[in-house]
């Protein structure tokens, strides 16, 4: 699975591209073989100054065949947002794939 990270008002560092592949290969890597390709946008919308859920991950996965599902979420935290749209992806592709097998 092809995992394409791109941060929009800083710059991603080893850190957050670990931690981001940590967070996608332990909610979604065992979907792998369902999937193409997964994008993570990452985004601070207040920039230096900070502020009240600033910080944006939005998640994209491409499941072979059909339609990209995607999740945005905003926190306050960058590692956060990483964590719970890890989350939010996971429970969207659960979904999708309930139903397609069913």
């Amino acid at each position: 699975m092809q995992i394409e990270i791109s941060a929009n008002g800083f710059t991603a560092t080893d850190a957050i591209r670990d931690h981001v592949q940590a967070q996608i290969d332990g909610a979604i890597g065992h979907l792998e073989d369902r999937l193409t390709r997964v994008e993570v946008h990452l985004g601070d919308t207040n920039a230096r100054k900070g502020g009240p859920d600033d910080k944006r991950c939005m998640i994209e996965a491409r499941p072979r065949g059909a339609q990209p599902v995607a999740i945005e979420h905003h926190a306050d935290d960058l590692y956060d947002a990483i964590s719970e749209g890890a989350a939010k992806i996971r429970r969207a592709l659960t979904r999708k794939f309930e139903r397609a097998d069913a």
